[in-house]
């Protein structure tokens, strides 16, 4: 059974940073494509930024360009999400999701397994 955890959310000023983690237990961690979404009070879950199985390819949000990178470490089944200057707008819940996947440089839009989510909240 394939279980998804985040962590590293929490309370933070507009400009700051955080650095969110995703760990994974369960299937073969090395041939997940993983993505990060977020959802923000009466909007629609977003697609947030994404990262290969092999790690050699990312995609992101136009408005997280530049601000957002997305990491793995496969030893440690975790992925990460670096955010830097962090905005308001940038306030929501964030979860990430996994799918097994035979693309090693593609970045998957559809996902089968996801966390619960951790919160990020940006004051202005």
């Amino acid at each position: 059974q394939v279980q998804l955890v985040e962590s590293g959310g929490g309370l933070v000023q507009a400009g700051d940073s955080l650095t969110l983690s995703c760990a994974v237990s369960g299937g073969t961690f090395s041939s997940y494509g993983v993505g990060w979404f977020r959802q923000a009070p009466g909007q629609e879950r977003e697609f947030v930024a994404g990262i290969s199985r092999s790690g050699g390819a990312t995609d992101f949000v136009d408005s997280v360009k530049g601000r957002f990178t997305i990491s793995r470490d496969n030893a440690k089944r975790t992925v990460y999400l670096q955010m830097n200057s962090l905005k308001p707008e940038d306030t929501a819940v964030y979860c990430c999701a996994v799918r097994e996947t035979n693309l090693y440089y593609a970045v998957l839009k559809n996902y089968d397994f996801w966390g619960q989510g951790t919160q990020v909240t940006v004051s202005s």
